[in-house]
């Protein structure tokens, strides 16, 4: 009897050390998750409203004593194994959730830190050419895009250990026409401009083959902080519809300059024409052309352009591609816009009036021209519509989970400067608040001509301007100036 008692006894008493080790472990395993969520927690901002992210680590630690004083005064074993079994699942599925929006926002602010230009030689299509090393000379517009083409034919150089000569022609167009009308074999071509050749020649890619391509990234120098007052700031929003990485320079399509104050909850968009004739600094040597152009010498000439016309500061940036951007509206639940005009497209109709749409519908709406009265500039119009109605859409999350789902959803269609604490900071700011922000918006309006204007990107070229009105931008001025200042 006595032996079977012992037997007894020590079988309790390992099964009790057994559990203490278990415990533990588990004990030690929320341990580490605890530290690093709050420390990510604190890092990145999360759930940084109502206290919420002090009230989360208070109970973690309140939790951490409780657990302790059990494992060490043996009580409620199975019962603290099973708590703290599910605490370190649910941990677990956090720290998971946060690394995921870290991991993509920093893709999106790695792209944003760099542009890409795709340079190549090209020849026309019938040309019995197959190598840059059966040329000795290339025309390029060596005044006009300088570093882009030195960067070119230094490559080539290092490359092919060719010396190609270049001849220099006012423009990429010059280059394109002389070449196919058969006065120069080969030219050096900017992808960026590709679609400014396109406007005069819509069949232009069919009509040329590519013998060597190199793509040139370069730093993207722009402030990574909001403004100084910390209430309010600018961010420009570009809207681009091309293929490739986010990261390719192009023409913007959409400009829109998103002034919002936290502190009134307002959000003004000040959309300035994709026409408009501007003074285009940097790249555009401080000549007059559209603001379109300006995308195709970089972002930071974007920006600095705006800049200029409206005297504010621009720190931040979102580039938008219109392509997978889309995606966005079914984590949204969709969108509605006021449409001008009813067009049918792709086998969807837009009747005239306030209409829903879903990610694949906007998607044809803001592509579609041809059926529409003003063709390439209604286009614009739409696009901008449904960029308004997202901003709008997304002011009025309320769920850290939903704006977490969506920062996720944006990694390949969206380039931005804005860091994971800038976006938090803001998203914070939103659901600590119960009123949604009050989203309006204008416009800049002028006078439009086609040939009159000269445009430095494409001389000689009969392009559709939009000379702004005075008085419509010193109205724009204004109203960003009050947004900014709370009146």
């Amino acid at each position: 009897m006595a032996a079977k008692s012992r037997s007894r006894r020590g079988s309790t008493s390992n099964g009790s050390r057994s559990f203490s080790v278990i415990n533990l472990a588990l004990l030690l395993l929320f341990t580490v998750l605890s530290l690093i969520i709050t420390f990510l927690m604190y890092t990145y901002n999360f759930l940084a409203f109502h206290h919420f992210n002090l009230i989360v680590a208070g109970i973690l630690f309140l939790l951490f004593l409780l657990w302790l004083i059990l494992i060490i005064r043996k009580r409620a074993r199975f019962l603290s194994m099973i708590t703290l079994i599910i605490a370190n699942i649910i941990l677990a599925i956090t720290l998971f959730a946060f690394k995921q929006t870290i991991d993509f926002t920093a893709q999106m602010n790695k792209t944003a830190s760099f542009s890409e230009v795709e340079m190549s030689v090209v020849v026309p299509k019938d040309s019995s050419i197959q190598s840059v090393s059966e040329l000795k000379e290339v025309d390029a517009p060596t005044d006009m895009d300088a570093s882009n083409i030195h960067s070119l034919l230094k490559r080539i150089k290092e490359d092919k250990k060719i010396d190609l000569a270049s001849n220099n022609v006012a423009s990429y167009k010059e280059a394109y026409d002389k070449m196919m009308i058969g006065s120069s074999k080969a030219m050096v071509l900017n992808s960026a401009y590709g679609s400014l050749i396109e406007q005069s020649d819509a069949n232009y890619r069919d009509k040329v083959k590519t013998i060597y391509t190199y793509k040139v990234k370069k730093a993207i120098k722009s402030s990574n902080k909001l403004s100084s007052n910390k209430d309010s700031f600018n961010v420009y929003i570009s809207g681009i519809d091309t293929y490739g990485a986010i990261s390719t320079v192009s023409r913007s399509d959409v400009n829109i300059i998103l002034t919002a104050n936290t502190k009134t909850h307002k959000v003004l968009l000040t959309t300035t024409p994709r026409d408009s004739y501007v003074k285009i600094p940097g790249g555009g040597g401080d000549q007059y052309d559209k603001l379109t152009h300006a995308g195709i010498y970089g972002v930071e000439t974007s920006m600095a352009t705006l800049e200029s016309l409206y005297n504010i500061k621009i720190n931040n940036y979102a580039r938008i591609n219109f392509s997978t951007f889309m995606d966005l509206i079914d984590l949204l639940g969709g969108i509605e816009v006021n449409n001008d005009q009813a067009f049918s497209a792709n086998g969807y109709d837009f009747p005239q009036g306030r209409i829903a749409l879903n990610s694949k519908q906007a998607l044809t709406f803001v592509r579609e021209r041809h059926s529409l009265q003003g063709g390439d500039n209604d286009r614009g119009k739409n696009q901008e519509k449904v960029i308004s109605a997202v901003i709008l859409k997304l002011s009025t999350i309320k769920s850290p989970a939903q704006f977490t789902s969506i920062v996720t959803g944006l990694q390949n269609s969206i380039q931005t400067n804005l860091s994971l604490n800038q976006l938090m900071t803001l998203a914070n700011s939103q659901v600590a608040d119960k009123s949604s922000y009050t989203v309006t918006s204008q416009d800049v309006t002028g006078s439009g001509s086609t040939g009159e204007l000269p445009s430095y990107a494409m001389p000689g070229s009969a392009l559709y301007m939009l000379k702004l009105d005075d008085q419509s931008v010193e109205t724009a001025k204004e109203a960003i100036k009050n947004t900014m200042e709370g009146n």
